[in-house]
């Protein structure tokens, strides 16, 4: 049972789970099933990066549509 236990806490999350994980850390709202799942990770490696990579990709969505409001607006 213990070798259960190990063996899930050495497997990295799919994709589609660290996009749910990062993006509900992003908006505060993640469901406590997600939450223990996130933690028995053995390395936050994956979170970070993942988080990393929405914080660059959030700031660039948020200057291009600056641009572009403010393009259309004339100034």
């Amino acid at each position: 049972m213990d070798k259960k236990k190990d063996t899930s806490r050495e497997t990295k999350p799919s994709f589609w789970q660290l996009i749910v994980s990062v993006l509900g850390a992003a908006f505060g709202v993640q469901s406590s099933k997600a939450q223990q799942r996130d933690f028995q990770q053995k390395s936050p490696a994956v979170y970070i990066v993942g988080g990393i990579i929405f914080g660059v990709l959030f700031v660039l969505a948020i200057a291009m549509i600056v641009k572009v409001v403010l393009s259309s607006a004339g100034a």
